[in-house]
């Protein structure tokens, strides 16, 4: 292993209370002390790895593919007869949000209309604005709630704008600075969760009180129409238009994978909604909400399987009348349900059958709804962009490692026609991709994809990376988007002669419910020897060699990476940990880690940290030689993902005198990064570190 920002210090003593830990200070986030340690690793970091040759090639040529102008200018959203799109590119790093007629659009040819320059936006208010989204109300789509936030953080300010005029509305909707919850109720009223002082958010630190806020009235005034514990996750209000009529409802989180849905009357009363506590709430259409089961439901027909979509009738809730739910589609022993749309007529349902995509058209009808697969690439992986209101059109792209992405336009009836698809960035007849199955330590079938130059033969270094959490399913991108957040990484890994991995371990929704329930709480330990397990096997097929495979997570992922170095350092030589939560002995104090015990557990609760302590990374630390090089890569404004689990982890390190390289960049929030530049940037310094610790530079 190659040595660099190595330190040494006296040994620490073992860590299980808050008591034991001599890096508390590191939470302080904008403390002085904190960010001057910071600023010093990110010097060292810098330092070593900015004068590798590979550096100033690989930050140049990510930066030219970040910011081609051949990239597909994606639907953010159908508003009747027109289309949105944020437009990012050297330009215009913080992005054009900008609009097209739908037919120009659909013919290749858009004629934009910017409706916000976000740069211009900065530069006028002397504020480093990052673009997070615009909820337009239906079917007019002529007022707009815009979210923007000060440096990428989670908490938003909210500003209403008019796109006939091109204006944010002169005494319109505004809210300051927070997390706020922001929906339409009507034209001139809205659902509001936000920081309204004490006691109005949740152990979480999201809404606990949603409002309805008349246009022209100060907000103190508004009428409260719902309200959580402070225990629960958030409580919220939404509204959704179904052909003319517009359905409006309330949604309170008790935890991360329970809700409580309610429909919200004209008047504002509310009446509960018939969903299973741990179904999913998908789509509304015709009348009916559909969701997706968790767990065994007992019906009228018999026991419905987890992982089914179900549609409830909203009029026989309204009028107090039980009725019994349809099951509308039952996926196979090998597909799960990833996305489920409505537009004006139809339900389009992405399905994965063992990761591979599939887009399933439903057809609402009296004698049950009628499915019919569409014609798309097989063995790629397909995503919903969006559908339209009035018609029956989806958008989605489809891709694969080796192929570029293209945006399908696939009508109800007849062939999907290609709207724009993404230039190739490298000779995809260069390298091979195979799916494979590894076998966990219980017997449990593990699939991942494998990238490899062509013909190469024996063990190559090799990145792998994985997610393992919260049902977030992980299917193949193009290289140039691989691994997440990490941007052409992949590629210029698999360029330089070695493999790239996707891991597909349980924790996610790669196969439903039961994949994510595999590893929940007490069964953590199986994502990680589903991960083991890929790196096992990759070595008994001579693929891969011990000491010269790295492990990449983010967020969820650190945990993961964390644990499989502490376990196996034998076996890894690199880990990247991005955004990561680290320390799970006080994860539930910092920022949103209270909304997440239901996927991890309580560590307060002594029968709880039994398990979790067995896994926390950060109390499982050695001072043992030969642990795996850790890079941490984060943002000092991820308020989600607090920046204390990465600065304490690497302060450990540095007590114990190992390497380890640490990245902290100001802003960016959770997703780490706020423009190409500072995404460029961190490909490149994760090419030169992997490089200097498993590739050509670890010799």
């Amino acid at each position: 292993m190659a040595a660099a920002l190595c330190f040494t210090a006296a040994p620490l003593a073992a860590q299980d209370t808050d008591a034991d830990d001599p890096y508390i200070w590191l939470e302080e986030i904008q403390g002085e002390k904190a960010l001057a340690k910071v600023d010093q690793w990110n010097a060292d970091t810098e330092a070593v790895l900015t004068v590798q040759p590979e550096y100033p090639v690989a930050r140049a040529w990510a930066k030219q593919i970040l910011d081609d102008t051949r990239q597909i200018a994606m639907p953010d959203a159908i508003m009747g007869d027109q289309v949105t799109n944020l437009w990012r590119d050297a330009d215009n790093p913080r992005g054009l949000w900008r609009i097209a007629s739908l037919d120009s659009y659909m013919a290749g040819t858009p004629e934009w209309r910017t409706l916000i320059d976000v740069d211009q936006l900065g530069r006028d208010e002397g504020k480093s604005w990052v673009w997070h989204g615009a909820n337009c109300l239906a079917p007019e789509y002529t007022r707009c709630l815009v979210s923007i936030s000060a440096g990428g953080t989670d908490a938003d300010v909210v500003r209403e704008f008019d796109v006939t005029s091109g204006q944010f509305v002169d005494g319109g909707f505004t809210l300051p600075e927070a997390k706020s919850n922001v929906a339409w109720f009507d034209a001139d009223t809205l659902f509001v969760g936000t920081d309204e002082g004490e006691g109005s958010l949740t152990d979480s630190g999201y809404p606990r009180l949603v409002r309805l806020w008349q246009r022209g009235t100060d907000f103190s005034a508004a009428r409260q129409v719902a309200e959580g514990e402070q225990a629960d996750i958030s409580v919220s209000g939404f509204s959704v238009l179904d052909g003319d009529t517009r359905w409006r409802f309330i949604n309170r989180s008790p935890s991360f994978w329970t809700n409580e849905f309610a429909l919200v009357k004209e008047d504002g009363t509310t009446v509960t909604l018939p969903l299973p506590e741990d179904a999913e709430f998908e789509a509304v259409l015709g009348g009916f909400v559909i969701a997706k089961l968790n767990s065994e439901l007992e019906t009228a027909d018999g026991a419905e399987q987890p992982g089914a979509l179900l549609a409830w009738s909203l009029d026989d809730v309204l009028r107090g009348v039980e009725s019994a739910p349809l099951t509308i589609f039952r996926p196979s022993e090998t597909q799960a349900v990833e996305q489920v749309a409505a537009s004006e007529t139809k339900l389009w349902v992405k399905v994965l059958d063992d990761v591979s995509g599939k887009l399933i058209e439903l057809s609402p009808a009296s004698s049950g709804w009628t499915p019919r697969e569409t014609d798309l690439p097989a063995n790629s992986t397909i995503q919903i962009a969006e559908t339209s209101g009035k018609g029956d059109t989806a958008f989605v792209t489809v891709e694969s490692m080796l192929t570029p992405p293209t945006l399908y336009a696939v009508p109800s009836e007849g062939a999907p026609v290609a709207v724009a698809s993404e230039p190739a960035q490298f000779d995809a007849s260069r390298f091979t991709v195979e799916q494979k199955f590894a076998t966990s330590k219980d017997g449990t079938k593990v699939p991942y994809y494998l990238v490899r130059p062509k013909g190469a033969e024996g063990p190559l270094p090799t990145l792998i990376h994985a997610y393992g959490g919260f049902r977030a399913a992980q299917t193949p991108k193009y290289l140039t988007a691989e691994p997440y957040r990490s941007g052409p990484l992949a590629l210029f890994w698999v360029e330089s002669g070695n493999a790239y991995v996707l891991a597909n371990i349980r924790g996610g929704g790669e196969y439903g419910p039961r994949w994510h329930e595999d590893a929940l709480r007490e069964k953590r330990q199986n994502s990680f020897d589903d991960f083991h397990a890929v790196a096992d096997d990759l070595v008994a097929n001579r693929l891969a060699k011990p000491g010269r495979i790295a492990a990449s997570g983010r967020s969820n992922g650190g945990v993961l990476v964390g644990a499989v170095a502490n376990q196996r350092p034998d076996l890894y030589g690199a880990i990247i940990s991005g955004s990561p939560l680290i320390d799970m002995r006080r994860y539930n104090k910092l920022l949103a880690g209270a909304s997440w015990m239901a996927e991890y557990g309580n560590p307060d609760v002594p029968e709880d940290w039994a398990f979790m302590k067995e896994w926390s990374p950060y109390q499982n630390m050695s001072d043992e030689p030969g642990v795996p090089a850790a890079f941490y890569y984060l943002s000092t404004l991820d308020d989600r993902v607090h920046p204390g689990h990465a600065r304490k982890a690497a302060a450990k390190h540095e007590a114990y005198g190992q390497t380890f390289y640490y990245h902290e960049y100001r802003e960016g929030g959770h997703s780490v990064g706020a423009d190409h530049v500072e995404d460029a940037k961190r490909a490149a310094l994760l090419l030169a570190y992997l490089n200097r610790e498993i590739g050509s530079g670890a010799d």
